[in-house]
């Protein structure tokens, strides 16, 4: 049995929108372009319709991607809690240098590092799961260790 995958509401909400586009929107436009690229003739030198043959690949398999996630998924509770958990927004403090940054621990498919949006399941994000304001921790990265103390939770 495959595991839950958890995911926040925002990001959950996402996914169903683009669910919807997919089947809605570009799998007819898709299935339009295949039909009147197929009208042209000869399909071994059409390109269009090879293209539009690729295309529907694409939406077919992640429409089929998305309806797998729906079937695991799991909505973080989003409930106000002291300690760190999935939705949470946390101030952290780098014990090295002092700099301040703040990240949203989201679901896997949810992750953006450049926006500082991070899987609960990375190793910073395992590293803050249940911590609490004024906790110190310590993480194993490539580089070495990395100390932060936790400033906030949101």
């Amino acid at each position: 049995m495959k595991e839950d995958l958890i995911l926040t509401k925002e990001g959950l909400e996402k996914l169903k929108k683009e669910h919807t586009e997919l089947v809605d929107i570009k799998r007819p436009k898709n299935i339009e372009t295949i039909r009147s690229t197929r009208a042209m003739g000869d399909l071994s030198e059409n390109g269009g319709y090879h293209a539009a043959r690729d295309e529907q690949s694409f939406i077919e398999s992640r429409i089929q991607e998305l309806e797998e996630i729906f079937k695991r998924a799991k909505v973080a509770s989003g409930t106000k809690t002291k300690s760190v958990s999935v939705g949470s927004k946390v101030v952290l403090e780098s014990y090295q240098n002092k700099d301040k940054v703040i990240y949203e621990l989201v679901g896997a498919t949810e992750a953006d590092p450049v926006n500082n949006k991070i899987s609960y399941e990375s190793p910073l994000g395992k590293g803050l799961m249940g911590k609490k304001p004024g906790d110190l921790f310590t993480i194993q990265v490539p580089v070495g260790e990395l100390k932060y103390k936790i400033l906030e939770v949101k």
